[in-house]
């Protein structure tokens, strides 16, 4: 017999003897062949391995199998980590400024170039305005886009009157995100309009090739810390000129164009409009230029305060080339509008909004 079969071999008996009756086979789970056409069950966690699970995963300041401590301790050694690579960095960008090619190409392209003549300095009260209400609306359409991909189940469900038979119905969330995204058109259309109205477009679309060493010399001087002259009042660096054209006219559009096709505006029922513009090339685009406005409303808020707090904020404030409060207290009461739209972006306070285009339910 095979080992393990749970039956022993019988030896010699007496034939006067009568027979014992041989034990019943125990199956094991190691040698015990699975019946045929049913599949092998799966190996169950013993009580005290459940038992050492249900801890970790309960108790309380673990993520994961990690403490609190362990956390700390993992952001302290990254923290580290990111400092010595970027220590490492700006030495290296000293280094090599203070070459003699590269002390040669400071000259020669000190990181910005000349305007046309009939570029007109400062910023009027409509960019101003809308600075201020792109960045009211980015804000939260960036907070409604991170809830709407982490809601799993929610609140509230919004249905437009026109619907028939419950058609078109979104979370209460989705339908806020979608709102803010028509008014930031809407603000975006505004924008350009006077942008190339007034001729402020000369500010942030680049008129030279120069553009291009020219940012590359203030990248240099930026990531060397020994940054280039700010005087954003009558022109940008390269860079920034660079920036804000690939924002405005790059990823604005991008953002509007894969929104569009994610939301119900988007006609459904058009076969051949929606093979050659999938979703998923939507889906796969929209989210990474979130993540760049994150990111460029992040730095730009820094640079904005390391090369000159209160002047730039008066440009852009304060329609003012003078160094005083003025800008930064407009920018303060600005800041205190983002807050309380970010706190008020609840259902309680949405409910009501959106009943006055539909239907709000709970389901």
């Amino acid at each position: 017999m095979a080992i393990g079969s749970g039956e022993t071999a019988p030896g010699p008996r007496n034939e006067t003897e009568p027979a014992e009756a041989a034990p019943a086979p125990i199956p094991t789970v190691i040698d015990a062949p699975p019946q045929q056409g049913r599949p092998t069950e799966p190996a169950t966690l013993t009580a005290q391995a459940r038992s050492a699970l249900a801890i970790v995963s309960t108790e309380p300041g673990r993520f994961g199998a990690y403490t609190r401590k362990q956390q700390l301790g993992f952001a302290v050694i990254g923290a580290f980590a990111l400092l010595g690579a970027a220590t490492v960095v700006v030495a290296a960008a000293q280094w090599f400024r203070h070459l003699p090619f590269m002390l040669d190409f400071l000259i020669a392209y000190p990181g910005e170039y000349h305007l046309p003549e009939n570029a007109t300095p400062g910023f009027p009260a409509w960019v101003q305005w809308q600075h201020f209400f792109n960045v009211f609306l980015m804000v939260l359409i960036i907070r409604t886009g991170l809830q709407v991909r982490s809601e799993k189940r929610p609140g509230a469900f919004w249905t437009p009157k026109w619907s028939k038979k419950g058609k078109g119905k979104i979370s209460l969330a989705l339908w806020f995100h979608q709102s803010l995204d028509v008014l930031w058109l809407i603000n975006g259309v505004v924008f350009f309009v006077l942008l190339f109205a007034t001729g402020h477009w000369i500010r942030i679309v680049p008129t030279s090739w120069e553009v291009f060493p020219n940012a590359l010399s203030a990248l240099l001087q930026y990531i060397s810390l020994n940054w280039p002259a700010e005087n954003g009042w009558v022109n940008y660096n390269s860079l920034q000129q660079l920036m804000y054209f690939l924002t405005v006219f790059l990823a604005a559009p991008l953002a509007a164009i894969t929104g569009v096709r994610m939301s119900e505006l988007w006609p459904k029922d058009t076969k051949t409009l929606n093979k050659a513009y999938p979703i998923e090339w939507a889906r796969a685009v929209h989210f990474p230029v979130m993540l760049y406005f994150t990111v460029f409303i992040v730095v730009h808020v820094a640079l904005v305060f390391a090369t000159g707090a209160l002047r730039n904020l008066n440009h852009m404030y304060a329609g003012t080339d003078v160094v005083n409060w003025a800008g930064f207290w407009i920018f303060f009461v600005s800041l205190l509008i983002i807050v309380g739209g970010w706190i008020a972006a609840r259902p309680l306070v949405l409910a009501p909004i959106a009943k006055l285009s539909g239907k709000v339910t709970g389901r």
